[in-house]
Order: structure tokens, then C-alpha cells, then sequence
């Protein structure tokens, strides 16, 4: 298995530095939290991570692989699938049909393969087939395998999009907000189903997630950015009691030194973040291009 490693990694847009000198590893096998209030820069690591933005300094690895000059279908090819911050799915296409588009990077059969209906064409759209039914049952999808995909619920659509980037057999998932639109049950569901996925698949999982249920309750270990930058990186115990980071979410002065104690956080502190937007990191706020 191979670790995600950035290093000193910035990006800026025009004149406007959206994320600002970023190191953190990802060890293999591990469930890691990226996270911070709105406009902070999360999204578009994942951009810079997956080939969409390119970084102006740092680099970004995985295993032995540079990242940087790779075209996000090229990303993909070394075992890196993501779902986006606001739902992608083809909306023309039945809940099965989503899936079965991801299955490029597993098919034998070649386009005149293809074109003469052979043998390995028919085995390919077989085991396709079945996978993707497979990965629809552990989502409790498999009854609309045949509906329009936008006639799921959100938070069913949100669990579509997760069973996509499945069908690449990811060696590493990014995850941007899955559990937005979900109910308390419907998030507590997803914690179980992404340590499953990680203990089933053998892999290694980044989560950036706004709710806090869900952040600490399934990640080993967590990186928080504000206005691009980092101010802390810790177990879920360390973060949250971390006065840069109640300063962020809850607003106010930090004028404790990064190397002081931390008092205890308010009691349900994590469900009061404000996320104040940074002008900074608009890009990263709304949808993505």
C-alpha cells in the first residue's frame, strides 16, 4: 500500500493564495480528516491531489508517484477516486448505469472487441455487471438499480456517488462531505459503512466532512486548515480541544502560543462552527469548475 504525501504545497488564483504552504501524510490504510470552516482550502486539495488544479510549489506524492504531471484520468490509473463537494452524478442515467461508467480502467476488451460483440466483451459486461450490483447491495441501493438516478434521495445519491468511485477499486478514496444532507441515523450509518470499506477494500480514506458527528467519530487522525493554511494536526481529542481551532470555528482571538495546553472545548462545541467563508478561497467554497 503507498502513504499520500504533500509537502509544502501552495496554490494560488491570480492573486488570491487559496491554500498556503501544506505538508500531512496519509499513512496506508489509515482514515484521515481534513478539515476547517468554509473557504478554508479543503476542496481544493483534493483538486491539487486529483489532478484537477495543478500546485505552484511543493509536491504531491503517492507511493513512489509524482502527482504533478498527471492528468486526473491518469490519477485515477494509480488508484486515487474522489466524489465532489456537490453531487455528480449523470442524471440522464439509471442509478446502475452510474456505476457501470466508472468500469473503463477494468474492462480486457478494446474498441473492436467492442464493435464485433466477441467473447471477452460479453465476459467484461458480465463481471461489470455484477460488480456493480455487488457495490449497489452494500449501499442498500440494489431495488433502484434500474430508477433515474435523480429520483434517489440525497442522502441515497450521496451514497451512489461513493459506490461509483468504487467501481475504480481505489487503492485511495477522497470523500468531500458525504454526509451533507443527512439526517443524525443517516450519518451514523455512514460512519459503520466507511470503516467497513476501508477494513473490506484494504483502503486508505480522506474525509473532508463539516459534520463533526461524523469527523470524530471514524478518523484516526486530523489535519485543520483555516484561509489555507494549517493550524493543527493531532488525534480527534487533540483537535478539538486546540485553541486555533475553537478560534476558527467559534470565532475569536488565538493568543495562545501553538505549543500551549488547551482548556476543554465547550460542551457540543462541534455542532456551533460558523465556518466564517475566507474571500481567499472562494473557489474552494462553491461548486467546483
Amino acid at each position: 500500500m503507498s502513504d499520500l504525501v504533500l509537502e509544502g504545497v501552495s496554490k494560488s488564483f491570480g492573486g488570491l493564495r487559496a491554500v498556503a504552504d501544506v505538508s500531512f501524510s496519509v499513512k496506508a490504510g489509515r482514515i484521515f480528516g481534513l478539515i476547517g470552516p468554509n473557504g478554508a482550502g479543503k476542496t481544493t486539495v483534493f483538486n491539487l491531489v486529483t489532478g484537477v488544479y495543478k500546485h505552484d510549489v511543493g509536491s504531491i506524492r503517492f507511493g513512489s508517484t509524482n502527482l504533478l504531471p498527471l492528468a486526473p484520468a491518469k490519477v485515477a490509473e494509480v488508484g486515487i477516486a474522489r466524489t465532489f463537494q456537490n453531487i455528480r452524478l449523470f442524471t440522464q442515467l439509471t442509478v446502475l448505469e452510474n456505476l457501470l461508467v466508472a468500469c473503463e480502467l477494468q474492462k480486457r476488451a478494446h474498441l473492436a472487441a467492442a464493435f464485433f460483440r466477441t467473447k471477452v466483451h460479453y465476459e467484461d459486461e458480465e463481471l461489470m455487471h455484477h460488480r456493480a450490483m455487488e457495490l449497489l447491495e452494500v449501499f442498500g441501493l440494489q431495488d433502484a438499480a434500474d430508477e433515474p438516478s435523480t429520483s434517489l434521495p440525497y442522502g441515497n445519491q450521496r451514497r451512489l456517488e461513493i459506490a461509483r468511485a468504487m467501481m475504480l477499486k481505489p487503492k485511495l478514496l477522497l470523500l468531500d462531505e458525504p454526509a451533507a444532507g443527512m439526517n443524525y441515523g443517516e450519518a451514523e450509518g455512514l460512519k459503520t459503512q466507511i470503516r467497513w470499506l476501508r477494513d473490506k477494500f484494504d483502503l486508505t480514506v480522506v474525509l473532508v466532512e463539516h459534520n463533526m458527528q461524523v469527523v470524530m467519530g471514524v478518523c484516526e487522525e486530523i489535519h485543520v486548515l483555516d484561509h489555507g493554511e494549517t493550524i493543527a494536526h493531532g488525534t480527534p481529542a487533540e483537535v478539538q480541544n486546540h485553541p486555533k481551532v475553537l478560534a476558527a470555528y467559534l470565532g475569536g482571538d488565538d493568543d495562545d502560543d501553538d505549543d500551549d495546553e488547551a482548556g476543554k472545548a465547550p460542551p457540543g462545541a462541534e455542532a456551533k462552527k460558523t465556518g466564517p467563508a475566507s474571500t481567499a478561497t472562494a473557489k474552494d467554497a462553491g461548486s467546483e469548475p
